[in-house]
Formats: C-alpha cells, sequence, structure tokens
C-alpha cells in the first residue's frame, strides 16, 4: 500500500481552517439588518492572547440554551448593537383591553333570626325570618318593635336545642294535621311534651294545636302526666285550645272522694268471690295508704260511714252465729269450709278485720274498741258453739290487741278493762285454734300484744287477768299464749320495785 508524506505545513493549514469555520448555527426567528457573526459587525478590539491552542471544535463545552460556542465573539458584538436589533423587529399594535365588567348590584341585607336559648346559653340563627314570623307571634311581636328584619327572641325555661330546631323545622313546612300527627307519633310523648314547651313559648298556634291533639289520643305516665300539668297550668290562657286535654284532668262531676270509697266498700263487703275480694282490699289499701303517690286527707273517708258498714257486718254475724248455735253438736262438727255458715262467717270476720285495720290507719278505731266490747250476745253464744266456728270471733279480738300493744290504737282505761272482761277468756279458749289456723296472723306478735295490752291497765286489775291466765296455762299449756315477760313485768312493778307513795 502506498504511503503518503504530508508536510506539516500542511496541515497546520488543514488545522487552521478548521478552526475557523463556523459552527452550525439554529435559524433566526427574526430578521437583523447586520449578521453578528460578519467582519463589519466585529469589534475592532484584537482578542486577548491565549496561553494554550484552543481545543478541537468537537471537544468544546456549549452553555444549554444557547445555539454558539461561549467563547465565540458574536453575543458581544450583537449585546453592543441593540438598535440594530430592535430596529428590524416587526411591530404589532397591541390588542385592545377587554372593557371592565360592571360594578355588581347591591345586595339587600338577608334578614337574621337569632333564638336566644336562656338555660342553654346558645343561641340559634334562622334565615327565614318572614315565615317564622308569619308562624309566631313572639317573633313578630320583636320584628315589629325593632322596625328592621333581623331581631332576637329569647326562649326561657330548660328547653332542649333539637326541640327548638324541629318546632322552626314545623313552622316552615306546610304539613297538614294528618302528616303532623304521624311526625308526632315517631317522636312519642315525651317528645311531644318538649315542642309543646317550646311552641308556648314562641307562641307558635298550628304547633301548640298539633301536640295537645297529640297529646289528648295518646297515654300517659305518671312522670308525663306531671310535665303535662305543669306546661297547663303556666300557659292557661291556651285553655280553649287544650280544652279535650283538661277533661282527661280535671274532674267534672261532684261526687266527694268518702262518698266512693264508701261505695268501694260497700262493692267489697257484698262480693261472694273471695280471691277478687282480697285483690279489691288490696287496692282499696293502696288508694288509702300514706305514701308519696297517693296523698292521704281526712275528707277522703266518712268515718260515720265507715262505722255504719262495721255495724252492719257486727248484725251479720249475730245472725250467723245464732244459725250455727241452733244446730246439734254433730252437725256444727260436720261444718267444713266453703260451706253452710262457716264460708259467710269467714267473711264478715275478714270484713271486720279490714275495715278495723283501715280505721286504725286512720287513728279513728277507739269506737270499735267500744263497739266490740259491748257485743254481749256473741260472747253468750261463743260458749256454744263448735271451737272450729267461735275461734273466729277470736281473730278480731286479737287485731285489736295487736293495735293497742303497738300503741296504734288509743282508748280510755275503763274501755280497755271492758274488752278485757269481755273477751280474754275467749281468747285463752281459742288460742290454740289460732295457732293451728293463723290465716296470716303471726302469733309471736299475738303473745306480744295481748302482754303489752294487760300491762296498760291498773295493777289489781291485772293481777285478776294474770292469774286467769296462769290457771289456763297450767291447764292447756302451749294451747295457751305465752305471758310470762309480761307475768315477770307486772310481778317486778307490783312486789320488787314498786312505787313508794310519799
Amino acid at each position: 500500500m502506498p504511503t503518503t508524506s504530508t508536510s506539516p505545513a500542511a496541515a497546520h493549514r488543514r488545522r487552521s481552517r478548521r478552526r475557523r469555520a463556523p459552527p452550525a448555527r439554529q435559524p433566526w426567528c427574526c430578521s437583523f439588518g447586520l449578521d453578528p457573526l460578519s467582519s463589519t459587525g466585529r469589534s475592532p478590539v484584537p482578542a486577548p492572547p491565549r496561553a494554550k491552542p484552543a481545543a478541537p471544535l468537537s471537544r468544546r463545552i456549549r452553555s444549554p440554551g444557547r445555539v454558539s460556542p461561549i467563547d465565540e465573539p458574536y453575543t458581544d458584538a450583537a449585546s453592543a448593537c441593540p438598535s440594530a436589533r430592535l430596529s428590524s423587529v416587526s411591530e404589532y399594535p397591541l390588542p385592545p383591553l377587554p372593557p371592565p365588567p360592571p360594578p355588581p348590584a347591591a345586595e339587600r341585607p338577608k334578614g337574621t333570626l337569632r333564638l336566644r336559648l336562656v338555660a342553654k346559653g346558645l343561641i340559634l340563627e334562622v334565615d327565614e325570618v318572614e315565615r317564622v314570623r308569619r308562624e309566631s307571634r313572639v317573633v313578630d311581636r320583636v320584628l315589629r318593635g325593632g322596625g328592621s328584619s333581623c331581631g332576637e327572641v329569647a326562649v326561657e325555661g330548660k328547653v332542649e336545642v333539637w326541640a327548638v330546631r324541629e318546632v322552626v323545622e314545623m313552622m316552615l313546612e306546610e304539613d297538614g294535621e294528618v302528616n303532623a300527627m304521624r311526625r308526632l307519633a315517631r317522636g312519642g310523648v315525651e317528645r311531644a311534651i318538649s315542642l309543646l314547651e317550646v311552641s308556648f313559648a314562641l307562641m307558635f298556634d298550628r304547633g301548640v294545636n298539633n301536640c295537645l291533639k297529640y297529646l289528648e289520643a295518646v297515654p300517659w305516665n305518671e312522670p308525663e302526666e306531671e310535665k303535662i300539668k305543669i306546661l297547663l297550668s303556666q300557659h292557661s290562657s291556651n285553655e280553649a285550645a287544650s280544652q279535650d286535654l283538661l277533661a282527661r284532668l280535671l274532674p267534672q262531676n261532684s261526687t266527694s272522694p268518702s262518698e266512693l270509697v264508701f261505695e268501694l266498700i260497700e262493692c267489697i263487703t257484698k262480693g261472694t268471690n273471695n280471691n277478687a275480694r282480697k285483690e279489691l282490699r288490696t287496692l282499696v289499701d293502696s288508694i288509702l295508704s300514706r305514701t308519696p303517690i297517693y296523698v292521704k286527707r281526712d275528707k277522703e273517708l266518712d268515718k260515720t260511714s265507715i262505722y255504719r258498714t262495721c255495724h252492719s257486718c257486727l248484725n251479720c254475724l249475730v245472725e250467723l252465729f245464732e244459725e250455727a248455735s241452733d244446730l246439734s253438736p254433730t252437725d256444727q262438727t260436720t261444718i267444713s269450709v266453703g260451706k253452710g255458715p262457716l264460708e259467710r262467717i269467714y267473711k264478715q270476720v275478714e270484713d271486720l278485720n279490714w275495715l278495723l285495720q283501715i280505721l286504725v290507719d286512720r287513728q279513728m278505731g277507739e269506737e270499735f274498741v267500744d263497739l266490740w266490747a259491748n257485743q254481749k250476745t256473741l260472747a253468750t253464744m261463743h260458749r256454744r258453739v263448735s271451737p272450729m266456728v267461735r275461734y273466729e270471733l277470736s281473730r278480731i279480738s286479737a287485731t285489736i290487741f295487736i293495735a293497742m300493744g303497738s300503741g296504734k290504737l288509743h282508748c280510755t282505761g275503763e274501755k280497755r278493762l271492758s274488752l278485757f272482761q269481755a273477751w280474754f277468756g275467749p281468747m285463752l279458749v281459742d288460742f290454740g285454734w289460732l295457732r293451728r289456723c293463723p290465716k296470716g296472723l303471726n302469733m309471736t306478735t299475738l303473745e306480744e300484744g295481748i302482754g303489752q295490752s294487760l300491762l296498760t291497765l291498773a295493777l289489781m286489775q291485772q293481777q285478776a287477768l294474770f292469774m286467769d291466765w296462769f290457771e289456763a296455762f297450767g291447764r292447756q299449756g302451749r294451747e295457751c299464749p305465752n305471758l310470762m315477760s309480761a307475768f315477770q313485768i307486772w310481778w317486778r312493778r307490783s312486789f320488787v320495785r314498786p312505787l313508794v307513795s310519799s
């Protein structure tokens, strides 16, 4: 292969041409009058001397975003002739500015109603002032007084926030009566009472009428009834709207409670179903008892009517004992519960004991002690009838002894002595039957009641009665009441530590 020798001068010329060759340039977006790279546009100032020869074009660094090498001098010439560049730029007129928007129309201030809950310390704002104003007389009065569409209404009472909001919603909705009843039924009685209270406070007549109609048609419990009474008493001016509701709270007849109680007692004493009579007696006792729910007053019970019923029961009891005493001893022994006079005797004794308990609770039983002590006919017939019949009389005496021994029945010493003279002996005889058939009677309480009642008599009167008991206890044993504790007290008071007169 032939070799060609190249002279150093030719190589130097080739390098000089390669160095002077201008780099490829991007086309200009604007036409300038002078080419910044032409000889006429260059600056006459010579370039500074360089210590080293410039590197080849292919290895020179270009600045980002530029189309020419960093060290090319045309950039300085172009910056030095700004007038030449700007004179060749095509000038276009600026587009006209759009017309300014018209100024917004002045908005009318929107009215706001402020409902201030005094008890809660909160304020609710309502925008639909005019609609609320048409429904609420309080809001209308406040806005008329202020002369503007804004105002503040104070809602007194312990009302709930949700109740105020719901009442305002009821004002804004044009619901018919049927839809209003359905709305109240979903909430129940307690919620309807709260809405009624807010409706009363805001004088929202449509809401008041709807709540009253709903409450009149549904049952209440006792706390709800008390709330309704308080609301109606505080807003008595709406009596016309609440007339139907008041009919459930105000008695319309002139019958006194004492007359009604006497009618109830008469119905019980004339009844024939023993289980039903027992339940009804419990019901009447709850009505007459001293509890926070039922407040008992003197005018609720007529003493004369009660004693009239007691006399009627005693007369019937005398007739039944006369019927029983006419029977032969064999017939009296065969009398069973639920047949013949025994059932009717038991019924009369139960009625008398129940009436006596009512009188004792009302502190009106003193006359019954005198009434029972004077039953000479029954005391005489007590000896002639069978023990299984006559011990029913001692059940009445047991109720009196327990009441006297516990201090619930107060009567004079003469009446107490008459009671013991008439019924202490029959009690000693019938105590064994009472123990076998107590029928709810507490025998220990009865023994304590007899002993304490005996100790209320004079010491000489106690001595005669205690000697009768001592003799009966020696014969009958536990068939007699145990009065040993009362006997020891009587002995100590009489002989061990008697009161010495000065």
